[in-house]
């Protein structure tokens, strides 16, 4: 695996998206730094974000799990915030009126309808993530955070994973970005407290393992509002 600074390993899972967010978070530092997964330990800060002990572990790590699918990042740089959610039907205009500023509302309701749901939770794992980078969760650093709106939707697809990183207008010591996945199924976001290359695996790589299989040794929230993880 290469050494970007962050490496973000994301999939569905059939089984539990806890254990295998967690799983695949002991898998990835493994695979980043050749040492084997059992040489990591995960623990949390008092705050709540995520921490890997161990003596080679990667200083900053950032995990998601929601409906069937998981996310993790494991960063070098500085701290970090993954998010990842499965596109469904949600109630995307009266959740904007709740949690996202004017402008993003505004934008979401010229969005056509039937895209609403993905274009909403484009906008909410950021938000999620940035949360999570800042070291305070959803509502201490999030979740009042304006983020840019894409020029079209849906964004223009990016080239082998993630868009560039991007800082928020009003606070620009931290970057986002988001990107529909799996064939617009999933929306993952990440977030990032330094300017940083990113390298995005899904599976661990084409044909790559469930962390179910991994783990084995073979290689809701509130209404209105949507499930979320750190």
């Amino acid at each position: 695996m290469a050494r970007a600074g962050v490496t973000v390993l994301w999939g569905p899972t059939a089984g539990d998206a806890r254990t295998a967010a967690h799983t695949a978070l002991l898998r990835g530092a493994a695979l980043l730094t050749g040492e084997p997964a059992d040489a990591f330990r995960l623990t949390y800060e008092p705050g709540g974000r995520p921490r890997l002990a161990g003596a080679a572990a990667p200083p900053h790590v950032s995990i998601s799990h929601g409906r069937g699918v998981w996310a993790v990042a494991l960063g070098t740089t500085g701290p970090v915030g993954v998010d990842v959610e499965a596109v469904r039907p949600v109630p995307a205009l009266r959740m904007a009126g709740r949690w996202l500023d004017a402008a993003a509302a505004d934008w979401l309701a010229r969005v056509p309808p039937a895209a609403r749901p993905a274009a909403f939770l484009w906008l909410w794992t950021q938000k999620e993530a940035i949360g999570k980078a800042r070291g305070r969760g959803l509502r201490g650093g999030g979740l009042g955070r304006p983020v840019p709106v894409p020029e079209r939707w849906p964004p223009t697809p990016a080239r082998g994973g993630l868009p560039a990183l991007r800082p928020l207008a009003d606070d620009p010591g931290i970057f986002c970005a988001a990107l529909l996945a799996d064939s617009g199924r999933h929306v993952l976001a990440l977030a990032s407290a330094a300017p940083t290359t990113v390298e995005l695996r899904g599976r661990f790589g084409p044909g790559g393992a469930d962390p179910a299989d991994l783990r084995r040794g073979r290689g809701q929230a509130p209404e209105g509002r949507p499930r979320h993880a750190r």
